[in-house]
């Protein structure tokens, strides 16, 4: 198995947003020759009140300018934090939008 970058260890962490948890039991990068990349998360969704879901969540990622910083051994530590704050960014939106907008919905699956 290869050695997380940097960057993947950062975006394979758990965070806590306007009260709702997003633990990463499991991140998958999958890079492409035009230097687009496709974020796979498993996640356990946990709110107040309510029981914990879990799901699989595929981000495709079209900025090609952070490519460096996705596989660089040691990324511009703003740059990186930059990353991180937009995927997370990302995935919250998914959250909140999944269940009335058709193109959120279609990136994540519920799991048992």
């Amino acid at each position: 198995m290869a050695a997380q970058t940097p960057a993947e260890r950062a975006l394979a962490c758990s965070f806590t947003s306007r009260g709702t948890r997003f633990d990463v039991s499991d991140l998958r990068i999958d890079h492409h020759l035009d230097r687009s990349t496709v974020l796979t998360y498993r996640l356990a969704i946990a709110r107040q009140g309510h029981q914990e879901e879990r799901w699989e969540v595929t981000l495709p990622w079209d900025d090609k300018s952070f490519a460096d910083v996705l596989t660089s051994p040691a990324p511009e530590p703003d740059r990186l934090s930059m990353l991180v704050s937009l995927v997370r960014g990302l995935l919250e939106e998914w959250w909140e939008t999944k269940g009335h907008e058709r193109q959120s919905a279609k990136m994540g699956r519920r799991l048992p």
